[in-house]
Protein backbone atom coordinates (compact mmCIF):
# COMPACT_ATOMS: atom_id res chain seq x y z
CA UNK A 1 0.00 0.00 0.00
CA UNK A 2 1.05 3.61 -0.56
CA UNK A 3 1.97 5.85 2.33
CA UNK A 4 -0.87 7.47 4.28
CA UNK A 5 -0.67 11.24 4.60
CA UNK A 6 -2.51 13.66 6.90
CA UNK A 7 -5.45 15.55 5.48
CA UNK A 8 -7.86 18.34 6.47
CA UNK A 9 -9.40 18.34 9.95
CA UNK A 10 -12.97 18.74 11.14
CA UNK A 11 -15.15 21.61 9.92
CA UNK A 12 -14.35 25.04 11.31
CA UNK A 13 -15.71 25.63 14.80
CA UNK A 14 -16.28 21.94 15.64
CA UNK A 15 -13.22 21.30 17.81
CA UNK A 16 -13.97 21.67 21.51
CA UNK A 17 -17.77 21.35 21.21
CA UNK A 18 -19.45 18.88 23.59
CA UNK A 19 -20.89 16.78 20.78
CA UNK A 20 -17.72 16.78 18.66
CA UNK A 21 -15.69 13.63 17.99
CA UNK A 22 -12.91 12.80 20.45
CA UNK A 23 -10.64 11.54 17.67
CA UNK A 24 -9.22 13.53 14.78
CA UNK A 25 -10.37 13.19 11.21
CA UNK A 26 -6.88 11.94 10.37
CA UNK A 27 -7.26 9.16 12.95
CA UNK A 28 -10.49 7.98 11.32
CA UNK A 29 -8.86 8.05 7.89
CA UNK A 30 -5.86 6.11 9.17
CA UNK A 31 -8.17 3.53 10.78
CA UNK A 32 -9.81 2.97 7.40
CA UNK A 33 -6.37 2.46 5.85
CA UNK A 34 -5.40 -0.02 8.57
CA UNK A 35 -8.64 -1.96 8.09
CA UNK A 36 -7.89 -2.18 4.37
CA UNK A 37 -4.31 -3.25 5.09
CA UNK A 38 -5.50 -6.05 7.39
CA UNK A 39 -7.88 -7.44 4.80
CA UNK A 40 -5.34 -7.27 1.97
CA UNK A 41 -2.65 -8.80 4.22
CA UNK A 42 -4.75 -11.85 5.00
CA UNK A 43 -6.34 -12.15 1.55
CA UNK A 44 -2.84 -12.50 0.11
CA UNK A 45 -2.18 -15.30 2.61
CA UNK A 46 -5.47 -17.14 1.95
CA UNK A 47 -6.80 -16.52 5.46
CA UNK A 48 -10.60 -16.34 5.51
CA UNK A 49 -12.41 -13.38 7.09
CA UNK A 50 -15.37 -14.48 9.24
CA UNK A 51 -17.94 -12.87 11.52
CA UNK A 52 -19.07 -14.39 14.82
CA UNK A 53 -21.71 -13.32 17.38
CA UNK A 54 -21.12 -10.37 19.68
CA UNK A 55 -23.62 -11.80 22.19
CA UNK A 56 -23.43 -15.31 23.58
CA UNK A 57 -24.94 -17.58 26.23
CA UNK A 58 -21.54 -17.91 27.92
CA UNK A 59 -18.99 -15.31 28.90
CA UNK A 60 -15.31 -15.04 29.69
CA UNK A 61 -14.52 -16.64 33.05
CA UNK A 62 -11.05 -15.02 33.30
CA UNK A 63 -10.99 -13.39 36.77
CA UNK A 64 -9.07 -10.40 35.40
CA UNK A 65 -11.56 -9.58 32.64
CA UNK A 66 -15.06 -8.25 33.37
CA UNK A 67 -17.89 -8.87 30.91
CA UNK A 68 -21.02 -6.88 30.14
CA UNK A 69 -24.29 -8.79 30.56
CA UNK A 70 -27.68 -7.97 29.11
CA UNK A 71 -31.17 -9.44 29.32
CA UNK A 72 -33.00 -10.52 26.17
CA UNK A 73 -36.74 -9.74 26.24
CA UNK A 74 -37.87 -12.05 23.44
CA UNK A 75 -38.48 -15.78 23.13
CA UNK A 76 -35.60 -18.04 24.21
CA UNK A 77 -37.28 -21.49 24.15
CA UNK A 78 -36.18 -22.19 27.69
CA UNK A 79 -32.65 -20.87 27.36
CA UNK A 80 -31.31 -18.23 29.71
CA UNK A 81 -32.30 -14.67 28.89
CA UNK A 82 -28.88 -13.47 30.00
CA UNK A 83 -26.44 -12.88 27.19
CA UNK A 84 -22.83 -11.76 27.44
CA UNK A 85 -21.10 -9.27 25.18
CA UNK A 86 -17.91 -10.83 23.90
CA UNK A 87 -14.56 -9.78 25.34
CA UNK A 88 -12.94 -11.35 22.27
CA UNK A 89 -14.14 -13.55 19.39
CA UNK A 90 -11.90 -16.40 20.57
CA UNK A 91 -14.48 -18.98 21.62
CA UNK A 92 -16.70 -18.91 18.50
CA UNK A 93 -13.61 -18.78 16.26
CA UNK A 94 -12.36 -21.96 17.91
CA UNK A 95 -15.73 -23.60 17.30
CA UNK A 96 -15.32 -22.71 13.63
CA UNK A 97 -11.83 -24.22 13.67
CA UNK A 98 -13.23 -27.45 15.12
CA UNK A 99 -15.82 -27.47 12.34
CA UNK A 100 -13.06 -27.27 9.71
CA UNK A 101 -13.05 -23.61 8.66
CA UNK A 102 -9.25 -23.56 8.34
CA UNK A 103 -7.11 -20.42 8.70
CA UNK A 104 -9.38 -17.52 9.65
CA UNK A 105 -9.49 -14.01 11.08
CA UNK A 106 -12.04 -11.60 12.48
CA UNK A 107 -11.83 -7.81 12.71
CA UNK A 108 -14.50 -6.36 14.97
CA UNK A 109 -15.67 -4.74 18.18
CA UNK A 110 -15.26 -6.30 21.61
CA UNK A 111 -16.39 -5.13 25.05
CA UNK A 112 -14.87 -5.12 28.54
CA UNK A 113 -16.54 -3.74 31.62
CA UNK A 114 -14.59 -1.50 34.00
CA UNK A 115 -11.90 -0.60 31.47
CA UNK A 116 -11.97 3.14 30.78
CA UNK A 117 -9.08 5.56 30.94
CA UNK A 118 -6.10 6.83 29.01
CA UNK A 119 -5.31 3.58 27.18
CA UNK A 120 -8.64 1.78 27.65
CA UNK A 121 -12.17 2.10 26.30
CA UNK A 122 -15.01 -0.28 27.24
CA UNK A 123 -15.55 -1.04 23.56
CA UNK A 124 -12.66 -1.33 21.17
CA UNK A 125 -11.54 -3.04 17.97
CA UNK A 126 -9.75 -6.36 18.03
CA UNK A 127 -8.11 -8.33 15.25
CA UNK A 128 -7.87 -12.03 16.00
CA UNK A 129 -6.57 -14.77 13.72
CA UNK A 130 -5.69 -18.46 13.76
CA UNK A 131 -3.23 -20.53 11.77
CA UNK A 132 -3.85 -24.27 11.57
CA UNK A 133 -0.78 -26.45 12.08
CA UNK A 134 1.36 -23.51 13.19
CA UNK A 135 3.45 -23.12 16.33
CA UNK A 136 4.34 -19.80 17.97
CA UNK A 137 7.47 -19.20 15.88
CA UNK A 138 5.82 -18.49 12.49
CA UNK A 139 2.93 -16.70 14.18
CA UNK A 140 5.33 -14.31 15.90
CA UNK A 141 6.95 -13.64 12.51
CA UNK A 142 3.59 -12.96 10.88
CA UNK A 143 2.46 -10.63 13.66
CA UNK A 144 5.69 -8.65 13.36
CA UNK A 145 5.21 -8.46 9.57
CA UNK A 146 1.70 -7.03 9.97
CA UNK A 147 2.84 -4.41 12.48
CA UNK A 148 5.78 -3.44 10.25
CA UNK A 149 3.43 -3.08 7.28
CA UNK A 150 1.20 -0.78 9.33
CA UNK A 151 4.15 1.33 10.46
CA UNK A 152 5.36 1.70 6.88
CA UNK A 153 2.10 3.49 6.02
CA UNK A 154 3.16 6.38 8.26
CA UNK A 155 6.79 6.31 7.19
CA UNK A 156 8.07 4.43 10.22
CA UNK A 157 9.90 1.18 10.84
CA UNK A 158 11.03 -0.64 13.96
CA UNK A 159 13.80 -2.96 15.01
CA UNK A 160 12.72 -6.35 16.34
CA UNK A 161 13.90 -8.05 19.52
CA UNK A 162 12.79 -11.40 20.88
CA UNK A 163 13.34 -12.46 24.45
CA UNK A 164 11.89 -15.09 26.74
CA UNK A 165 9.90 -13.91 29.75
CA UNK A 166 12.49 -15.55 31.99
CA UNK A 167 15.49 -13.89 30.36
CA UNK A 168 13.80 -10.48 30.31
CA UNK A 169 13.26 -10.49 34.08
CA UNK A 170 16.66 -11.98 34.79
CA UNK A 171 18.55 -9.51 32.61
CA UNK A 172 16.73 -6.32 33.56
CA UNK A 173 15.55 -6.98 37.12
CA UNK A 174 17.84 -9.73 38.41
CA UNK A 175 14.82 -11.87 39.27
CA UNK A 176 14.01 -15.36 37.98
CA UNK A 177 10.25 -15.16 37.43
CA UNK A 178 9.95 -18.93 37.17
CA UNK A 179 11.51 -19.84 40.52
CA UNK A 180 11.63 -16.72 42.75
CA UNK A 181 9.35 -16.81 45.77
CA UNK A 182 6.63 -14.24 46.44
CA UNK A 183 8.78 -12.14 48.79
CA UNK A 184 11.60 -11.86 46.24
CA UNK A 185 9.20 -10.81 43.49
CA UNK A 186 7.47 -8.32 45.79
CA UNK A 187 10.80 -6.81 46.89
CA UNK A 188 11.72 -6.25 43.23
CA UNK A 189 8.62 -4.06 43.01
CA UNK A 190 9.63 -1.87 45.96
CA UNK A 191 8.75 1.74 45.32
CA UNK A 192 5.70 1.07 43.14
CA UNK A 193 2.88 3.05 44.72
CA UNK A 194 0.14 0.47 45.13
CA UNK A 195 -1.79 -1.25 47.89
CA UNK A 196 -0.32 -4.75 47.70
CA UNK A 197 -2.78 -6.45 50.04
CA UNK A 198 -4.14 -9.61 48.44
CA UNK A 199 -1.92 -9.45 45.36
CA UNK A 200 -0.69 -12.80 44.09
CA UNK A 201 2.75 -13.65 42.77
CA UNK A 202 1.45 -13.26 39.21
CA UNK A 203 -0.04 -9.87 40.09
CA UNK A 204 3.41 -8.69 41.25
CA UNK A 205 5.01 -10.05 38.08
CA UNK A 206 2.46 -8.08 36.05
CA UNK A 207 3.25 -4.93 38.02
CA UNK A 208 6.94 -5.39 37.31
CA UNK A 209 6.13 -5.64 33.61
CA UNK A 210 3.92 -2.55 33.48
CA UNK A 211 5.91 -0.33 35.88
CA UNK A 212 9.53 -1.47 35.53
CA UNK A 213 9.95 -3.11 32.15
CA UNK A 214 7.52 -1.64 29.62
CA UNK A 215 8.64 1.96 30.26
CA UNK A 216 12.17 0.95 29.18
CA UNK A 217 11.10 -0.51 25.82
CA UNK A 218 12.43 1.56 22.92
CA UNK A 219 9.99 3.77 21.00
CA UNK A 220 10.97 2.29 17.63
CA UNK A 221 11.37 -1.30 18.75
CA UNK A 222 9.03 -4.25 18.42
CA UNK A 223 9.69 -6.49 21.39
CA UNK A 224 8.29 -10.02 21.40
CA UNK A 225 8.24 -11.65 24.85
CA UNK A 226 7.58 -15.40 24.82
CA UNK A 227 7.36 -18.46 27.09
CA UNK A 228 5.41 -17.13 30.06
CA UNK A 229 5.08 -18.75 33.50
CA UNK A 230 2.74 -21.73 33.43
CA UNK A 231 0.55 -19.96 35.99
CA UNK A 232 -0.22 -17.40 33.26
CA UNK A 233 -1.16 -19.99 30.65
CA UNK A 234 -4.75 -18.77 30.05
CA UNK A 235 -5.76 -20.83 26.96
CA UNK A 236 -2.23 -21.78 25.89
CA UNK A 237 -0.47 -25.13 25.97
CA UNK A 238 2.05 -25.75 28.75
CA UNK A 239 5.41 -27.41 28.02
CA UNK A 240 8.65 -27.86 29.93
CA UNK A 241 11.72 -25.82 29.01
CA UNK A 242 15.00 -25.63 30.93
CA UNK A 243 13.51 -27.65 33.73
CA UNK A 244 10.44 -25.47 34.35
CA UNK A 245 6.90 -25.51 32.93
CA UNK A 246 6.15 -22.59 30.61
CA UNK A 247 3.06 -21.40 28.79
CA UNK A 248 3.48 -21.35 25.01
CA UNK A 249 2.34 -17.78 24.58
CA UNK A 250 3.81 -14.46 23.51
CA UNK A 251 3.06 -10.78 23.86
CA UNK A 252 4.17 -8.20 21.32
CA UNK A 253 5.04 -4.64 22.34
CA UNK A 254 5.66 -1.61 20.15
CA UNK A 255 7.56 0.74 22.40
CA UNK A 256 5.84 0.54 25.80
CA UNK A 257 2.44 -0.37 24.31
CA UNK A 258 1.28 -3.98 24.46
CA UNK A 259 -0.31 -4.70 21.07
CA UNK A 260 -0.83 -8.45 20.77
CA UNK A 261 -1.17 -11.65 22.77
CA UNK A 262 -0.71 -15.04 21.09
CA UNK A 263 -0.98 -18.70 22.08
CA UNK A 264 -0.09 -22.13 20.86
CA UNK A 265 -3.67 -23.07 21.52
CA UNK A 266 -4.81 -25.60 24.08
CA UNK A 267 -6.88 -28.32 22.39
CA UNK A 268 -7.54 -30.59 25.41
CA UNK A 269 -11.20 -30.23 26.45
CA UNK A 270 -10.70 -31.78 29.91
CA UNK A 271 -7.80 -29.45 30.73
CA UNK A 272 -9.75 -26.47 29.42
CA UNK A 273 -12.69 -27.34 31.68
CA UNK A 274 -10.35 -27.49 34.68
CA UNK A 275 -8.99 -24.04 33.84
CA UNK A 276 -12.51 -22.62 33.51
CA UNK A 277 -13.45 -24.15 36.86
CA UNK A 278 -10.36 -22.64 38.50
CA UNK A 279 -11.41 -19.24 37.12
CA UNK A 280 -14.89 -19.65 38.61
CA UNK A 281 -13.41 -20.69 41.97
CA UNK A 282 -11.14 -17.61 42.00
CA UNK A 283 -14.11 -15.37 41.28
CA UNK A 284 -16.06 -17.05 44.08
CA UNK A 285 -13.27 -16.35 46.58
CA UNK A 286 -13.36 -12.70 45.52
CA UNK A 287 -17.13 -12.59 45.93
CA UNK A 288 -17.67 -12.05 42.21
CA UNK A 289 -20.29 -13.62 39.97
CA UNK A 290 -18.94 -15.70 37.11
CA UNK A 291 -20.35 -15.96 33.59
CA UNK A 292 -21.54 -19.37 32.50
CA UNK A 293 -18.79 -21.68 31.25
CA UNK A 294 -18.83 -22.01 27.47
CA UNK A 295 -20.02 -25.57 27.00
CA UNK A 296 -20.14 -25.03 23.24
CA UNK A 297 -16.41 -24.42 23.16
CA UNK A 298 -15.71 -27.45 25.37
CA UNK A 299 -17.86 -29.65 23.12
CA UNK A 300 -15.98 -28.35 20.07
CA UNK A 301 -12.63 -29.12 21.70
CA UNK A 302 -13.84 -32.61 22.59
CA UNK A 303 -14.94 -33.11 18.98
CA UNK A 304 -11.45 -32.17 17.87
CA UNK A 305 -9.98 -28.74 17.23
CA UNK A 306 -6.87 -28.92 15.03
CA UNK A 307 -3.50 -28.00 16.43
CA UNK A 308 -3.11 -24.28 15.79
CA UNK A 309 -1.70 -20.98 16.99
CA UNK A 310 -3.73 -17.80 17.38
CA UNK A 311 -3.22 -14.18 18.28
CA UNK A 312 -5.33 -11.16 19.20
CA UNK A 313 -4.12 -7.65 18.33
CA UNK A 314 -5.60 -4.39 19.63
CA UNK A 315 -6.22 -2.20 16.59
CA UNK A 316 -6.78 0.94 18.65
CA UNK A 317 -3.43 0.40 20.41
CA UNK A 318 -1.76 -0.01 17.01
CA UNK A 319 -3.29 3.28 15.84
CA UNK A 320 -2.12 4.98 19.04
CA UNK A 321 1.42 3.83 18.30
CA UNK A 322 1.20 4.89 14.65
CA UNK A 323 0.00 8.38 15.60
CA UNK A 324 2.29 8.54 18.65
CA UNK A 325 -0.47 9.38 21.13
CA UNK A 326 -0.95 7.93 24.64
CA UNK A 327 -4.76 8.45 24.55
CA UNK A 328 -7.17 5.95 23.02
CA UNK A 329 -9.71 8.80 22.80
CA UNK A 330 -7.54 10.30 20.06
CA UNK A 331 -8.01 7.33 17.71
CA UNK A 332 -11.73 6.53 18.10
CA UNK A 333 -14.61 8.59 16.73
CA UNK A 334 -16.22 8.98 20.16
CA UNK A 335 -14.64 7.69 23.34
CA UNK A 336 -16.65 6.39 26.31
CA UNK A 337 -17.17 9.87 27.76
CA UNK A 338 -18.69 11.13 24.49
CA UNK A 339 -20.46 7.98 23.26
Amino acid sequence: MSRWRPGPGWSEGVAGLDWAPSGSRDALRLRAWVNRLVREFFFARDVLEVETPMMSRAGNTDPNIASFALEFSGRTDGASRTRWLRTSPEFPLKRLLAAGVGDCFELGRVFRDGEAGGRHNPEFTMLEWYRVGWTLEPLMDETVALVQAALSMVGRSATVARVSFRDLYRQQLGVDPMTADLETVRNAAAGIAIDGDGLTRDDWLDLLMTHRLQPTFGHDQIRVVHDYPASQCALAKVVERDGVPVAERFELYLGPLELANGYHELTDAAEQRLRFERDVATRSVRGEDAPAIDEGLLAALAHGMPDCAGVALGVDRLLMAMLDTPRIADVVAFDFARA
